[in-house]
């Protein structure tokens, strides 16, 4: 059996992360300075038609081939990297741990990681990529390790290999769109007191279509969920309330200029629902854990910049919120326009976990 979703393996060569999501096309590029300093070399965000993408499926392949195009096309004139980290659709991925006996060789491992896939996952197994990689001992004691498995139907990666080979780059890492946020919350997590330590912490997408929210305990996902709520609905509204074409919404969303009434009679309900919907999930935390309290917390996605969005979370579910920036403490390129990156780096989550993973050890 080949294992090549490539999620754990170290990558070392220059690379750029590049995320597709339901609305747009991400690319963000991170430099090393040495000592562990990191700089954001350059970013750059191209919109999707409606459609090009659907529950993280790419349903239109030419219109995200053209946008990463584009995308990486303002790139080159910086950087001639080609080589890509993307990632799947934490839906798309089926992960489980298992115990097995410490001091396998890799051989050994791989036949006992085939076994236990064997049991876990609903497809044959030469329908899908796998990967897997040792946490470190057992709670049961030295003499067995964890392991995390990794699985997603071939199609999935194959039609984002697909995406950046039509767009002339080379995909050298396959991640889930989970761990590349964590992989930016660890940027983050300074932040906090005592850097999040034995604290709870909530890390809330607001997608286009879908609210993520994964509640993370000493950098280890104790618990996740997904509700069909996102900021989507906010362009519906506008869409609605001033006839509007979709295109008109979002522009204008993202741009400002509407009606006056726009924030006591469109987006303050909005913003009103999507903390409902925060409190509601931690609710089903709550109740579906050991855990009854979350100490913090983190907007991502791009309705996370939405002015007061933090406020109004913050006094719905009496938790202190924030809005995430995983480039807060990097060096930022002269090239990166500082106000537009404010507005932009709580959407950033995925592409800029993805570029750091070029530093793998």
């Amino acid at each position: 059996m080949e294992l090549n979703l490539d999620i754990f393996k170290p990558k070392t060569p220059p690379l750029f992360g590049l995320d597709i999501s339901s609305s747009s096309v991400k690319i963000v590029e991170v430099e090393s300075l040495g000592k562990g300093g990191k700089r954001l070399e350059y970013y750059t965000i191209e919109l999707l038609p409606k459609d090009a993408v659907v529950d993280g499926n790419i349903t239109n392949l030419d219109a995200v081939v053209e946008a990463v195009r584009r995308a990486w096309s303002k790139k080159a004139a910086r950087s001639r990297t080609k080589n890509v980290a993307m990632a799947l659709p934490t839906a798309a991925v089926i992960t489980k741990k298992i115990t097995v006996p410490a001091g396998l060789s890799e051989e050994e491992l791989e036949l006992q990681v085939e076994t236990e896939a064997n049991q876990y996952i609903p497809f044959a197994l030469e329908e899908v990529n796998l990967d897997f990689q040792v946490i470190g001992p057992a709670p049961s004691g030295a003499e067995e390790v964890e392991v995390l498995i990794a699985a997603s139907r071939k199609e999935k990666v194959e039609d984002r290999v697909a995406v950046a080979e039509a767009a002339g780059l080379k995909a050298i890492v396959m991640d889930v769109e989970s761990y590349a946020v964590q992989t930016s919350f660890k940027m983050i997590s300074k932040q906090f007191p005592n850097e999040g330590r034995d604290q709870n912490i909530a890390l809330v997408d607001i997608g286009a279509n879908v609210m993520n929210i994964t509640v993370l305990r000493n950098d280890q996902a104790v618990y996740t969920r997904e509700q069909a709520f996102g900021g989507g609905q906010l362009t519906q509204d506008i869409m609605r309330q001033y006839g509007m074409s979709q295109e008109e919404a979002e522009n204008a969303k993202r741009s400002g200029g509407l009606p006056e009434n726009y924030e006591p009679e469109v987006l303050k309900p909005f913003m009103e629902n999507a903390a409902m919907e925060i409190q509601r999930a931690l609710q089903f935390f709550f109740t579906s854990t050991q855990y009854n309290t979350v100490d913090h917390i983190l907007l991502t996605g791009g309705s996370a910049v939405l002015p007061g969005l933090d406020e109004v979370v913050s006094r719905q579910t009496q938790i202190n919120t924030l809005v995430a920036n995983p480039f807060a403490d990097m060096a930022i390129s002269p090239r990166v326009q500082m106000k537009k990156l404010a507005a932009d780096a709580p959407s950033l989550m995925i592409a800029c976990g993805l570029a750091m993973r070029r530093f793998d050890p």
